[in-house]
């Protein structure tokens, strides 16, 4: 048996809890949290903690301390057959068309439109099966770069999750040398095992996809890759000031940046970071809440130089995890 414990959250809560949460990472076994709205036009928002046995008191008091706004709430614990979990998992994952993409899960197999790039990605531990917005929108923009002409041969997917915006990269120029990293090793193995479902190839050459367990750009064999034509980045506004100056490092001139993860009263201060660095905004996508920015690196700064981010975030915020 798997159970399950769900509180009510406030929107600022469950975007709190959208990346590393060290109060649950420090327990032997925690246990995979997901927020998400239950109603737009009310605002309301759900935590789902999914534990693998029956959760305690001191647990439950873990949780609710994550969701101040549930002061006084008792927690609505529910056993789940253990059959259903990756049933579960599937629910809700309805498959996302953005641009020439077309994502989905192996219930929606079947069903591929005509004319479309196909990627199945199956709910996993790794973030980034396209259902989210911030996915969503970079792999519209991946489109939309592709369809003004331009032509990466060097492109870098820091954050990958899953691989998936790797993998719609390296469609769009399959003759491109390309790298995915992440700071969390099981994202690796994730991107690893979609890399063979979806038929990508692994390896250093043109072509092929090399991984890199990570955090940000720091990884010998990123380094050594640099400078980028293209650079995807789909994490948190924090790590995405945070590693203004090191992406700008690792970006060449008048090569391309595609951020998301950030929402929309985060933008500004993201911009700043990274117009610091010599980027401009080329374009901007995604949702209303979830933007997703395509930079572009002016010539005149040069590969090598680095300059510190003026809106440096807290460093409490400074994780890696991916979307």
């Amino acid at each position: 048996m798997s159970w399950i414990v769900s509180l009510p959250c406030t929107r600022e809560e469950a975007e709190a809890l959208s990346g590393e949460i060290p109060e649950l990472d420090a327990l032997a076994a925690p246990p995979v949290v997901v927020t998400r709205e239950i109603d737009e036009e009310a605002g309301t928002w759900q935590l789902d903690a999914y534990v693998d046995d029956k959760p305690g008191a001191d647990l439950l008091a873990l949780l609710k301390s994550l969701v101040p706004s549930a002061t006084g709430v008792a927690p609505q614990v529910e056993a789940l057959p253990e059959a259903d979990w990756v049933t579960l998992s599937q629910q809700g994952l309805e498959p996302v068309r953005a641009g020439r993409f077309f994502v989905h899960t192996s219930s929606y197999a079947d069903a591929v439109p005509a004319g479309t790039t196909p990627f199945l990605i199956d709910a996993s531990q790794a973030f980034g099966t396209g259902g989210h917005d911030t996915t969503a929108g970079c792999l519209a923009m991946l489109d939309r770069l592709a369809a003004t002409g331009a032509s990466p041969r060097n492109i870098a997917d820091i954050g990958t999750g899953t691989g998936l915006l790797a993998f719609a990269a390296l469609s769009l120029w399959p003759r491109a040398r390309a790298i995915a990293s992440d700071i969390d090793p099981a994202s690796i193995s994730v991107t690893r095992e979609n890399a063979a479902v979806n038929g990508v190839a692994l390896g250093r050459s043109g072509g092929q996809l090399a991984l890199a367990v990570a955090p940000g750009t720091d990884h010998p064999a990123i380094r050594h890759r640099a400078p980028y034509d293209l650079v995807v980045a789909n994490i948190l506004a924090g790590p995405l000031i945070t590693l203004a100056p090191d992406i700008a490092a690792a970006t060449a001139p008048g090569g391309h940046a595609i951020l998301a993860g950030l929402i929309a009263r985060q933008m500004e201060p993201v911009l700043a970071a990274y117009r610091a660095q010599g980027f401009r905004l080329a374009a901007r996508g995604g949702s209303a809440e979830w933007p997703c920015l395509l930079l572009t690196k002016r010539r005149r700064y040069g590969y090598r130089r680095k300059e510190r981010a003026f809106h440096r975030a807290n460093p409490a915020d400074a994780t890696f995890g991916s979307w």
